[in-house]
């Protein structure tokens, strides 16, 4: 295991559970791109139809899409890689 490796296991094991949720959101329901995530909640406030209720508040999940996009962007990986079970021991 790489050094990254550990680093980027330990900057999701700090994630909150809103940012775990917009992780498994992006990949479930938005083919994994934060751009069609961000442009429903976009929808969403501006009231036009959008694809999911998300519970937590939009303009909180937009700055957290902008910190997780930012992260992944920076070290070239994608954080849902970094979130299964045997990743977190």
């Amino acid at each position: 295991m790489g050094r990254n490796d550990e680093k980027h296991r330990k900057f999701v094991q700090n994630l909150t559970p809103e940012e775990r949720l917009l992780i498994l959101l992006r990949d479930e329901l938005y083919g994994g791109r934060w751009d069609y995530l961000r442009q429903d909640l976009e929808d969403r406030k501006a009231g036009r139809p959008y694809v999911v209720k998300i519970a937590s508040r939009i303009e909180d999940d937009l700055r957290r899409i902008e910190r997780l996009e930012a992260y992944e962007k920076k070290y070239g990986i994608n954080l849902a890689d970094y979130m299964s079970k045997e990743s977190e021991q």
